[in-house]
């Protein structure tokens, strides 16, 4: 078929890749290049960058409001655009141009957890399982129906990083069976009940608060783990916690028990690794040779 492929962060390429593989890929749509590192200057996107590795022709428009911009994406006559975490809203003369309509990878199992992020959402909450939906999009935010969708559990110790490459190759597998599939799959409509939505994260959610239970400390830990990172102070330095499990042992909540295990509301999290400001993240025990932790964190 002929595609329109839409996606800007890492989660995307391994989608495009295989789309690549498979089918024509008439354009490829990002959001413009920003400036990043040292120096500031404009990098490209990750699926920008594959894209133009791969020699496919690449637009970057900072929106698709225009007449102009609706008109471009109409001629490219596409059978299907698939979507993948691209990141600007389509309105409804871009949904309507592809013949076939318009196919939205989501990483997590819709009606939970539509929204901007869904995977960290899912892990912070404490998730048993989540998966990649295939949705036919439509005006609403994450509202359309559901072609197919891929389950996985969440590991009692797994990150948000971990979580999201797994869920990156698995929305690669699926975008390919919907599409190979596409005249047999049934769309099914998206149930009013359980919907939640994945809100931003804010970076004011991230300090960690031993007050919480231990459940919630580990989960807040690990889903917000690489980035933006749990963080605490220790001694006016800000350590981003990076992995961590439940533990053993009692006391007030943020007495430090045994090398990196804290206490917390009820129960105590271990801290299995972490990034101290300006260096790379390392293991709990070869961060303790160079920090000392109070009595009790703050």
């Amino acid at each position: 078929m002929r595609v329109i492929f839409m996606g800007t962060p890492e989660f995307s390429v391994p989608a495009l890749q295989a789309v690549h593989a498979a089918h024509e890929i008439v354009s490829v749509y990002s959001q413009p290049p920003r400036p990043a590192g040292r120096g500031k200057k404009d990098r490209p996107s990750p699926v920008q960058a594959r894209a133009e590795a791969l020699g496919l022709p690449v637009r970057h428009p900072a929106s698709l409001k225009s007449p102009e911009a609706q008109a471009e994406f109409a001629a490219l006559k596409s059978d299907v655009a698939v979507v993948v975490a691209y990141g600007l809203i389509l309105p409804q003369p871009v949904l309507d141009a592809p013949a076939r309509g318009c196919l939205n990878i989501h990483a997590s199992l819709l009606p939970r957890w539509r929204g901007a992020a869904p995977i960290h959402r899912a892990v912070m909450a404490g998730d048993a399982e989540t998966g990649v939906s295939i949705m036919r999009m439509e005006a609403g935010l994450d509202t359309g129906p559901v072609l197919l969708c891929a389950r996985t559990p969440i590991g009692p110790e797994e990150t948000t990083a971990e979580l999201h490459d797994r869920l990156a190759a698995m929305g690669a597998a699926a975008i390919l069976e919907a599409l190979g599939r596409l005249d047999r799959l049934t769309p099914v409509p998206q149930p009013e009940a359980g919907v939640t939505y994945a809100a931003k994260i804010d970076k004011a959610e991230a300090r960690v608060d031993w007050s919480r239970p231990a459940e919630e400390v580990d989960r807040l830990i690990r889903g917000l783990s690489p980035f933006p990172g749990a963080w605490v102070e220790i001694g006016g330095e800000r350590v981003k916690l990076l992995r961590s499990r439940l533990a053993e042992g009692r006391g007030a909540p943020g007495t430090v028990l045994a090398g990196f295990t804290i206490a917390c509301g009820s129960g105590t999290v271990q801290i299995t690794e972490a990034q101290r400001e300006g260096k790379r993240p390392m293991p709990a025990a070869e961060v303790l040779r160079g920090l000392v932790l109070p009595e009790r964190l703050g």
